[in-house]
């Protein structure tokens, strides 16, 4: 019977990246930190350690591998939305996305923001690639200051703002805070209120937050 690791070489290095990968933020969330050795997951992977040695360095750069991996999964889902004609909408898309994502992959969640490896420090490329994974949401922001849909400003800045609000949420979320059935609703009138606070717009006083506004993430 083959091992995950024959069976990737059949497809490529991806392939087998991929697998070692998987095989690595498996063992950190069920069994934690200490299970992270390229003894543990050559032997789990069927692999030689010369060949993880070789991709990724040692257990540092798994790590470093893991933490890259979990964002550039996060850029690739977002490149798939389609910006359409309405900055606004391409806007709230990335936020849906965002929160889909940390929801269907929770592991890789945890590797990008809680530092489940206490000794962990991501390289200068790790946080290059931390950063691009963003672009798409500085990008919707300029588009509807441009639109004159939100206030002008600092595009970057209003981004990471949102991105705040978007990352305390899903993080209550995933760590059981909200119940399922509150957890969307909530998410989204979140978004539409930091979206009120930007937009040009004028708040009516007497016009209370709606969990069916359009939300900007």
């Amino acid at each position: 019977m083959s091992s995950p690791y024959q069976e990737a070489q059949r497809a490529g290095q991806d392939a087998v990246r991929a697998v070692i990968l998987d095989c690595a933020i498996t063992l950190l969330v069920a069994e934690g930190p200490a299970a992270l050795t390229v003894r543990r997951i050559v032997a789990d992977v069927g692999s030689s350690t010369k060949v993880l040695y070789t991709m990724f360095g040692g257990k540092e750069g798994l790590v470093d591998a893991l933490y890259r991996e979990g964002f550039a999964r996060l850029r690739r889902a977002q490149e798939q939305v389609p910006c359409g004609d309405d900055p606004l909408a391409y806007l709230i898309e990335l936020g849906r996305v965002y929160r889909e994502r940390a929801l269907a992959e929770p592991a890789y969640y945890r590797v990008m923001f809680e530092q489940p490896v206490p000794e962990f420090q991501p390289s200068a490329e790790a946080l290059a690639v931390a950063e691009t994974a963003f672009d798409a949401s500085v990008s919707a922001v300029s588009a509807c200051m441009a639109a004159g849909v939100l206030r002008p400003g600092d595009a970057h800045e209003v981004s990471k703002l949102f991105w705040a609000a978007s990352h305390g949420a899903v993080s209550l979320e995933l760590a059981g805070h909200f119940a399922p059935a509150d957890a969307g609703p909530r998410y989204e009138a979140l978004m539409a209120a930091l979206g009120r606070a930007f937009s040009t717009r004028p708040a009516s006083a007497d016009e209370p937050p709606s969990a069916n506004e359009r939300p900007t993430p």
